[in-house]
């Protein structure tokens, strides 16, 4: 359900949840698929997109009706949603079609978000009495803030790709993410890292002013290094 591609130079993999007769809708297997193919990335940024009209349409519905252990199952699917949050790759959501519920939730997990114009966007789980479980209570007033964030989980209604541009959902509409992909990719992977790194502990309230400052110097002595300088320091 989970197929993987590698950019010809090397430059970002594609993960794909590829299953569209299901609109790309998650099993627990699936979700340990999902994190490993993130995590085990050695390329530098991933893109993550959903195979033929949706994105994913979140929780698979016949899993969910069978959980014998429904906290068990909203832990597994915030330990992937956390995975992807911290894996070393810049992980791009390129949504193109429907996501929905958890499928919004593994976007918000990722460090960019982009659609197409054929995107939507939706937490469907309060019209069948649940709600988003993995994690999207935390990201999503982080991203579009605590207004925004609680129109779109309590009225399930559905959300454009320009109506989630101007919420803050994503970043942008484009024609192709993998164009994005590749733009990020053709930046120094260092200095992407550093500031990925620095922006999120940022948006979680951490001190980040001395640590920019100590990642600034060591990005620096790396590319302009001292003329003479010991390469050892």
């Amino acid at each position: 359900m989970i197929r993987t591609e590698r950019a010809a130079d090397g430059a970002y993999r594609t993960v794909t949840l590829d299953r569209p007769e299901a609109r790309n809708a998650l099993r627990p297997a699936d979700l340990d698929a999902l994190e490993a193919a993130v995590v085990e990335a050695d390329e530098p940024v991933v893109l993550l997109r959903g195979a033929g009209s949706a994105f994913c349409a979140g929780a698979d519905l016949d899993a969910v009706a069978g959980l014998d252990d429904p906290e068990a199952f909203a832990a597994h699917g915030q330990r992937v949603a956390d995975a992807i949050e911290s894996a070393d790759a810049v992980v791009v959501a390129g949504v193109d079609g429907a996501a929905r519920g958890g499928g919004v939730e593994l976007a918000l997990a990722c460090d960019l978000r982009v659609a197409t114009p054929a995107a939507t966007f939706a937490e469907t789980g309060v019209a069948l009495g649940l709600f988003g479980a993995w994690g999207g209570t935390a990201r999503l007033p982080r991203v579009v803030g605590e207004g925004a964030a609680l129109d779109v989980a309590c009225s399930a209604r559905i959300l454009d790709a320009e109506e989630a541009l101007r919420f803050g959902l994503v970043s942008r509409v484009v024609d192709d993410p993998a164009a994005v992909a590749r733009e990020v990719a053709e930046n120094d992977s260092d200095a992407v890292a550093a500031v990925r790194r620095l922006v999120r502990a940022g948006a979680r309230g951490e001190e980040t002013a001395a640590a920019e400052r100590e990642a600034f110097a060591r990005l620096h002595a790396e590319h302009f290094p001292r003329e003479g300088a010991c390469p050892d320091g």
